[in-house]
């Protein structure tokens, strides 16, 4: 059971298998079982896994569906237009791809050496981590509204793709689910004669279309976002507030290289105006270093404390140095020590307006200051996402125009008048008024924009 001991009658610790199914699926079931643990090893079975595995896997593969279905069904996209080649793609879904081809690559490796546990966290990662989180949420605007044209096509067709062949991956462990979610997508693409998913070939990869640099570019604007995201959250700074820029020390000049092939990916996701570029770093981030003893040990042993010393001692330019090389050598009691980064931890320290941040070799800097022309930005996309929300509780569909009618507010006057043309292209306001009042035939509802600050919006469905 949870706390490790042998499911018995005598105990009491047992788990109906029926019931279990009944209330949570067999596939949930299935896939918590067999990615919780290799099949050979004991389980610690824990019901709350379960819930779990169907609210992060399942829950996230299904709203993933529900937004590409939406969208299609809008633009009417049944992959009948020629396949958009791979030079034509833009650089997200090639990653995506690219990733694709590398998680079959993975998980056939992995089923054919029996190895089906690290088959399903594989395929886990993947749709959790980068379709959804990553993929879907950076291309949503290229399926919202717009021209039909290449890049949409490019992104229906990715996306598609991506959905076909998770299920294909996955159907040994959720045959059920993934026999579903095939059928619903071949039903209109018709893409394959199969009527079942178990009747389909397995996936293969394309080795031309693995990418790695392009992986390592895209991991580096993963782990960059992620580190600037959670200085947002230490400093209570919402994603929809725009800041001015991070500053980041160039390691060499192939990180800058991949860097700036995602800055733009970057900065929209982290809600940032620009980056400074910094080739010594120096005199502006000051960074401490400490020895990690779980790797010396095995390494160095009797030497560990003699390197512990000559790490403690190193300075500003020696750390930034080992950074760039990804090594540091040495003499210790004349034997000759080579130290990798993993050999060490070394942290950032803040600067005043400045939050910074480091993992292994990538440090980032954040400028916290918000002026008030970055202020009445925010306050203009706090609007967006209210109106949004808005209509999303007036069940307009996601292709309707609205008519906004805000009502004015001393302390957000200044923000509507600037960025109003902005609200409206965000929402689909063919027409944003700001009046005094509402008048009696006019309902609005009484909003909060920033903490105590209020007005009232109003959002009608523009009948053509």
């Amino acid at each position: 059971d949870v706390n490790g001991n042998k499911m018995s009658k005598r105990l009491g610790n047992g788990i109906d298998p029926f019931l279990a199914i009944e209330k949570y699926g067999s596939d949930p079931l299935r896939w918590y079982m067999i990615t919780n643990s290799q099949p050979w090893d004991n389980l610690k079975f824990d019901v709350a896994g379960i819930e779990e595995v169907r609210r992060k896997f399942f829950g996230t593969l299904y709203n993933t569906y529900n937004f590409f279905a939406l969208y299609a069904n809008v633009d009417g996209f049944t992959f009948k237009e020629e396949k958009v080649a791979d030079e034509a793609r833009p650089e997200l879904d090639r990653w995506v791809l690219s990733l694709l081809n590398s998680l079959i690559k993975d998980v056939t490796e992995a089923y054919e050496t029996y190895e089906p546990t690290r088959a399903g966290r594989a395929i886990s990662e993947f749709v959790t981590e980068n379709l959804s989180n990553w993929y879907v949420r950076l291309s949503r605007k290229r399926f919202w509204g717009g021209e039909y044209d290449t890049d949409k096509v490019s992104a229906y067709q990715t996306l598609y793709t991506c959905l076909e062949t998770v299920a294909k991956l996955a159907a040994p462990i959720a045959p059920f689910y993934m026999d579903q979610l095939y059928c619903d997508l071949n039903l209109v693409s018709g893409n394959e004669s199969d009527t079942s998913i178990h009747l389909t070939s397995f996936p293969k990869y394309n080795e031309d279309a693995i990418n790695k640099e392009l992986e390592e570019r895209m991991d580096i604007a993963q782990k960059v976002s992620s580190m600037i995201l959670g200085l947002r959250r230490k400093e209570k700074l919402k994603v929809r507030q725009p800041l001015a820029k991070i500053i980041v020390p160039v390691l060499n000049a192939n990180f800058r290289k991949q860097f700036e092939a995602v800055e733009s990916i970057i900065l929209t996701e982290v809600n940032v105006k620009e980056v400074e570029y910094l080739t010594d770093a120096t005199g502006v981030i000051k960074k401490k270093i400490k020895a990690n003893f779980k790797t010396l040990g095995p390494k160095y042993g009797k030497l560990m404390k003699a390197v512990s010393v000559l790490v403690n001692k190193m300075s500003q330019t020696e750390i930034a140095a080992f950074e760039q090389n990804g090594s540091f050598d040495a003499m210790i009691e004349g034997e000759p020590v080579t130290l990798a980064l993993e050999d060490v931890e070394i942290h950032s320290e803040d600067i005043p307006g400045l939050q910074v941040a480091s993992e292994g070799a990538i440090t980032v800097a954040l400028d916290i200051n918000v002026t008030p022309e970055l202020r009445l930005e925010g306050i203009a996309r706090e609007f967006v996402n209210r109106i949004q929300n808005l209509r999303k509780d007036s069940n307009f569909e996601v292709t309707d125009k609205i008519i906004l009618r805000i009502v004015r507010h001393p302390e957000l006057n200044e923000a509507l008048d600037k960025f109003g043309d902005y609200i409206g292209s965000q929402t689909l306001a063919s027409r944003v008024d700001l009046v005094e009042e509402l008048n009696d035939t006019q309902t609005g509802k009484l909003v909060e924009i920033e903490k105590g600050i209020e007005t009232f919006i109003q959002v009608e469905k523009e009948i053509l």
